[in-house]
């Protein structure tokens, strides 16, 4: 069955910002929740859709992977269905509800579950700029970054208490991380606020990371960028993220590559466009003249008689797509440089040039008139 666009599913435009989005789904979480809809198979599958939506349009990175490829974009995710996101996903759905139903959303979409601990969280993903050259395109290149990130404590490996010590149970919650009260006719269940939904309190913090389970670091590492890659695209380096809290998995990294402008080829997708200066007599004689490409210098015919900003198509001399399946072409663009400085030699021949093509140069010129008539008409 083919998926809905999930800005149709939430009934928002594609400019909308996260809290019209967030709006939006609660509308539609209350409407179809299974509490209000009990027995209705159709109602749960729009909250699970609209679920679905949400947490694809409220991630900033997974929104954007949408935008450009569609859900096929969210395949670099492991995004199949609702069943590709991890399960921190619910605490935003539970947060936005206010957990208003008492219910597990894990239960709802047929996930099993651990208990959800607020304050254990996966690793923030990092973003670095790289900056390639065109040449660099064409061959592929590997680069050598720097990153500051968070790395787990060495001292507690993540646990952030002073080695010897463990954390006490929360007394407010007794160690269940949640507290329940009744109000109305309604269970609420709500995460508790002294420890942060961990159930637990840390009495003894790690004097290396100040109880924070993880210390600023510098890393260095080598990416690959592939051939035919373009301006502005990202590439995903999973795990190399910043730490998680204990037992959380690092967040990942992506590298936005930047094509410099080159100082001669212009780029349209994978071809390759350049202007070349040619003199007056090679124009009108034809020639064979050499120019560069980006893998050497290649040489040039020039057919006879080729006029100014007439493009000539060299195949293959563009760049690779990235499955590396084909070359784009190389256009090259014809410029005629006008000879000025002539010495009185060479004026001469000009004129006489001239007087055998039937041209006027010394008086009035009249042709020029007849030959735009049908244009002036």
């Amino acid at each position: 069955m083919t998926k809905r666009d999930y800005y149709e599913v939430l009934c928002v435009s594609r400019n909308a910002g996260r809290e019209e989005i967030k709006k939006a789904y609660r509308q539609l979480a209350l409407k179809y929740h299974p509490d209000r809809n009990p027995g209705d198979n159709e109602a749960e599958e729009k909250f699970k859709e609209a679920a679905e939506a949400y947490s694809v349009l409220a991630d900033q990175s997974k929104r954007d992977a949408y935008d450009r490829f569609g859900h096929e974009g969210l395949r670099s995710y492991g995004f199949e269905g609702f069943r590709g996101f991890d399960s921190s996903i619910f605490s935003d759905f539970e947060d936005i509800l206010g957990n208003f139903f008492g219910i597990n959303f894990g239960d709802i979409f047929g996930i099993r579950q651990q208990q959800w601990d607020a304050s254990r969280q996966r690793g923030r993903d990092l973003a670095l700029e790289v900056e390639i050259n065109l040449e660099d395109v064409v061959r592929g290149t590997e680069k050598e970054v720097t990153i500051s990130r968070l790395e787990t404590c060495p001292v507690c490996k993540g646990s952030k208490c002073r080695p010897g010590t463990k954390p006490s149970v929360c007394p407010a919650c007794g160690g269940r991380g949640e507290v329940r009260f009744q109000q109305g006719f309604f269970m609420v269940t709500r995460t508790c606020m002294k420890c942060r939904g961990s159930g637990e309190i840390i009495t003894s913090p790690c004097e290396n990371c100040h109880g924070k389970g993880y210390i600023k670091a510098k890393k260095t590492l080598k990416i690959r960028i592939p051939a035919g890659i373009s301006d502005g695209s990202r590439l995903r380096l999973a795990g190399e993220g910043d730490a998680g809290d204990a037992n959380m998995p690092r967040g990942d990294l992506y590298i936005i590559v930047r094509v410099s402008r080159h100082k001669f080829f212009a780029r349209d997708g994978n071809d390759l466009v350049c202007e070349i200066p040619l003199s007056m007599v090679q124009a009108a004689l034809g020639a064979m003249v050499e120019i560069p490409t980006l893998e050497g210098n290649e040489v040039l015919k020039i057919p006879p008689g080729i006029q100014p900003a007439e493009i000539i198509r060299v195949k293959g001399r563009g760049l690779p797509d990235l499955n590396g399946r084909k070359k784009g072409d190389l256009y090259v663009k014809v410029g005629i440089k006008t000879p000025d400085n002539l010495n009185k030699e060479q004026k001469a021949l000009l004129l006489k040039l001239a007087g055998l093509r039937g041209e006027e140069v010394e008086a009035v010129d009249k042709s020029v008139i007849h030959r735009l008539k049908d244009i002036l008409q």
